[in-house]
């Protein structure tokens, strides 16, 4: 059966209606960005709006390939010369916003200086624009300050077109009455104050403007770390490790030797790191606590309590390993702003200065992140059963000194430069004959 020619065909209503609340949602979504009192809300704000934008551009180009193949219903013949006109340039209007407004974000976070990956609703990889990612930083930022001034004024067409829109269709309608508005909600009876379908349809627009405004409001916090993150005195205790992670592999280390006063010293000796040990890491964004792990890693200590001098420990660390648990995160983490794996696999702690008071040790070594080495300090307990022993530690780094986050990373007033990395794992030695 043939469409009325005075209609739209169901697939261009269908499409014009999801584009529509799409839009709704999206400029919610937009507003709450500029809200940076809640950074980590923010962020997850920031990236559904990139999702939602792509997903605008790819209906709006099948919504506009589908126009060209079916034109639409010719306007009402009663209306007047400028009435026209104005319908003609409302719609040439809201089709350059539904593509050029994606496109042109989609060149702010292609130039962007943090180079932060997009994912599709935290599951579909989306690429940069093809050589904008790759250009040099001056032509980099051009292209970013046109693609903000070019969003910018794209949104307030916006709104200015949704104000004719709107105000157009009610003046048909209402004012009037005619079935203009009955071509895009078919069954809607002109004139009508209280169409049943014309009121499911201002409900469902009502309900992605609240989406918009309240989608990751009310999410549940992360708890609050146990303790804040300075680093530690030498005496200060230890503190617990972090939420358990899955195992590591067995790695062949040498720890020290506690065995009781008045038995004979262990020489230095071959201990195994038993499967489950964990090395994790803990910071904060806008005071939101961020944890993490690193799932592979391997350490070599070579350590006698009767021969500190002695001593050595080498802790090798894959950083491509590192997993947060957020799938965009965990994206970013491995790129040259943060952790550069591609240039820079591998991250190191040697210590050579080992100490002790009381039942606390501390360790003087250096990390190497990046190809940079600073000194850095470890302490770590020892709670030792026979031939088993199980360590715990932590050492408090600054991120900064490593080049670990850069561009509008490398401030601290989002992300602080202290970050606390803390270790836990269980070893055994040959049994004593």
């Amino acid at each position: 059966m043939s469409r009325p020619s005075d209609r739209y065909t169901r697939l261009a209503v269908a499409l014009h209606w999801l584009i529509a609340t799409a839009i709704l949602f999206q400029i919610m979504l937009g507003w709450r960005m500029g809200d940076h009192g809640r950074s980590a809300e923010t962020f997850l704000v920031f990236q559904l709006h990139k999702s939602v934008g792509i997903t605008i551009l790819l209906l709006s180009l099948v919504r506009l390939g589908w126009r060209l193949a079916n034109p639409p219903p010719p306007l009402p013949a009663h209306l007047k010369g400028w009435e026209r006109g104005l319908a003609h340039v409302t719609h040439l209007g809201f089709y350059l916003v539904m593509i050029g407004l994606p496109l042109t974000g989609w060149l702010v976070v292609s130039a962007s200086k943090t180079n932060i990956p997009t994912l599709l609703y935290g599951v579909v990889p989306w690429p940069h624009i093809p050589g904008v990612a790759e250009l040099a930083s001056p032509a980099k930022a051009g292209w970013h300050r046109v693609g903000e001034v070019g969003h910018g004024l794209l949104a307030k067409l916006t709104y200015l077109l949704l104000a004719l829109h709107v105000g157009g269709a009610l003046k048909h309608h209402w004012l009037d009455r005619d079935a203009t508005l009955a071509r895009m909600i078919p069954g809607v009876r002109a004139g009508a104050w209280l169409a049943p379908r014309g009121l499911m349809t201002a409900a469902v627009l009502i309900a992605a403007i609240a989406g918009g405004q309240g989608v990751f409001r009310h999410a549940p916090a992360p708890a609050a770390p146990a303790a804040p993150v300075t680093a530690p005195a030498p005496t200060a205790p230890v503190p617990a490790p972090l939420a358990p992670t899955p195992p590591v592999p067995a790695t062949t280390a040498t720890v020290p030797d506690t065995s009781p006063r008045g038995t004979a010293p262990h020489p230095v000796t071959t201990w195994t790191v038993d499967p489950g040990g964990k090395l994790e890491f803990a910071t904060s964004w806008s005071g939101q606590p961020v944890t993490g792990q690193f799932r592979d890693w391997s350490a070599d200590i070579r350590f006698s309590e009767d021969d500190p001098a002695g001593s050595r420990v080498t802790v090798t660390i894959d950083p491509a390993s590192v997993a947060t648990g957020d799938a965009q995160r965990d994206a970013t983490l491995p790129t040259e702003d943060w952790l550069d794996t591609a240039g820079f696999p591998k991250a190191t702690f040697q210590a050579e200065g080992f100490r002790h008071r009381g039942a606390t040790w501390t360790a003087d070594g250096r990390m190497t992140i990046k190809g940079v080495s600073r000194p850095l300090r470890l302490t770590f307990t020892l709670d030792q059963t026979g031939d088993r022993v199980t360590a715990r530690g932590q050492a408090v780094l600054d991120r900064t000194a490593f080049g670990v986050g850069k561009g509008d990373f490398a401030a601290t007033d989002q992300i602080p430069a202290q970050v606390t990395v803390r270790f836990a794992f269980s070893a055994h030695r040959p049994a004593t004959r």
